[in-house]
């Protein structure tokens, strides 16, 4: 095995999970960023309103995303990335929460995927004050990032990932999880009966 995984963030319009506007991806094969990629995306009707803290925090705005694809056109793009790698978010409930919540709100089919909380990683790896991604991501030496852009948020998770598994030893990620007694929960499909043929 090797540490392969894809590193993943959203930012969202608003306070419902659904509202994603935004998404960073990168892909880790042996320990190496391979690949990266992020987008805008037009948030799902009745969950694209953006509220002004929102947009303060990550500086995306309604007009930005006006011409966007929409969550769904954009959904197999994200999956074709992503393929069957597990899943590393920092506060990785939130990002599966959007992922989810984004695909239940358009009717959208995802099959089940696997996630680790890099925030969960990192308490058990560093001895810091916060595990904020800006401070988590300077203890392994990931400085000067856009903070709430959503490529460079996965990148630094992705780069802290790599770091606690080279701390631990690990030379995957189920087994980092294991050494660091860190859950490797399976998400459900949504619409399972459209993953597969009739």
């Amino acid at each position: 095995m090797a540490l392969d995984f894809t590193a993943i963030d959203f930012e969202t319009a608003n306070s419902s999970s659904a509202s994603a506007c935004s998404v960073g991806l990168v892909r880790v094969r042996d320990g190496e960023v391979v690949a990266s990629d992020g987008w805008l995306i037009r948030p799902p009707s009745g969950h694209d309103r953006f509220f002004d803290i929102n947009v303060s925090i990550h500086g995306i705005t309604a007009d930005a995303v006006a011409h966007a694809p929409s969550w769904v056109a954009q959904l197999p793009r994200l999956l074709d990335f992503i393929g069957d790698d597990v899943l590393v978010a920092h506060n990785a409930g939130f990002d599966m929460a959007v992922l989810r919540r984004a695909c239940e709100a358009t009717d959208a089919a995802l099959p089940a995927i696997r996630s680790v909380c890099s925030v969960q990683l990192a308490r058990k790896t560093y001895q810091l004050d916060s595990y904020r991604l800006p401070l988590v991501a300077a203890a392994v030496g990931f400085l000067d990032f856009a903070h709430h852009d959503a490529l460079a948020d996965a990148l630094a998770c992705a780069h802290i990932t790599i770091d606690a598994a080279r701390r631990a030893g690990a030379h995957d990620l189920v087994e980092l999880a294991m050494l660091l007694g860190v859950r490797v929960p399976e998400h459900e499909p949504i619409g399972a009966s459209l993953l597969s043929p009739a």
